[in-house]
């Protein structure tokens, strides 16, 4: 069956139910923001996450590292390009730390502060902008966004909802979520890659999922994919959620000498 002829069935099933596919993708986003907690995770002001940072490179294992990731979400007023910031600090010591924003990354060790290159930045925007977490956190109700039901299927094996996500600038994600449970699967969508001028596929997965507190369910095993190779998954022991952590993680510490490249 082509795409055209299943979103087309997929309109007339919820037709059938007396509702237009707009209108059942956006009953279902409402549960799925229900089941991560509702209140409490619309309006999560930080997260931390602690546990295993895998890298893989044609399916093999890269790199491991214990990761400790704070992630800070800004409120709406703020009007950055992102309302999110993130702290991740590797090792036993949490001795290597890097900081990322919609506006810079930087990367501080021992020797002092290293800013990292604008395409580590954009990564970080366009991973975090098409993020299924993100979206039902911080972008909820944004002008122009829109959530089309496409049905029901059964993906890996586990029965799920399948809801198209656009932007006002037209970016789209594909998110599954289980039936019974209403937690994110899987999340898919196409990026465009400048240094190689192709357009990559970017897939998630999502399990394990337990609660973490303020009543909200969270992964505990994220796994990334890129043209159809595993590159990363992190693998939590510990995740707890809370009041917005301060402005000061996020930035470079005093007096932190700057590495000049």
């Amino acid at each position: 069956m082509t795409r055209r002829g299943f979103i087309s069935m997929a309109a007339c099933a919820a037709a059938l139910r007396g509702q237009t596919s707009a209108q059942r993708g956006r009953e279902i986003v409402d549960k799925v923001v229900l089941a991560l907690g509702g209140d409490g995770f619309r309006f999560m002001g930080g997260r931390v996450e602690s546990g295993r940072a895998y890298s893989f490179y044609r399916e093999q294992i890269s790199g491991l590292s214990i990761a400790t990731i704070h992630t800070k979400y800004l409120p709406a007023s703020a009007r950055p390009a992102l309302l999110m910031k993130q702290r991740q600090e590797f090792g036993k010591k949490r001795d290597d730390v890097v900081l990322l924003s919609d506006q810079a990354a930087w990367e501080i060790t021992y020797r002092g502060a290293k800013q990292l290159p604008a395409d580590r930045v954009e990564t970080f925007k366009t991973t975090t902008i098409n993020d299924v977490f993100y979206i039902l956190r911080a972008r909820l109700d944004e002008p122009g966004m829109a959530f089309e039901s496409r049905g029901r299927d059964v993906i890996e094996n586990q029965p799920v909802e399948t809801v198209e996500i656009y932007d006002s600038e037209n970016r789209n994600v594909t998110a599954w979520f289980h039936q019974s449970t209403m937690l994110p699967v899987k999340q898919r969508y196409m990026r465009w890659d400048s240094l190689l001028n192709i357009r990559r596929e970017e897939i998630t997965r999502f399990t394990k999922y337990r609660e973490v507190g303020n009543g909200v369910t969270w992964p505990y095993d994220t796994q990334r994919e890129r043209d159809q190779q595993k590159i990363f998954e992190l693998y939590s022991d510990k995740v707890t959620v809370g009041e917005t952590p301060p402005d000061s993680m996020f930035e470079l510490p005093p007096g932190v000498t700057i590495i000049k490249k």
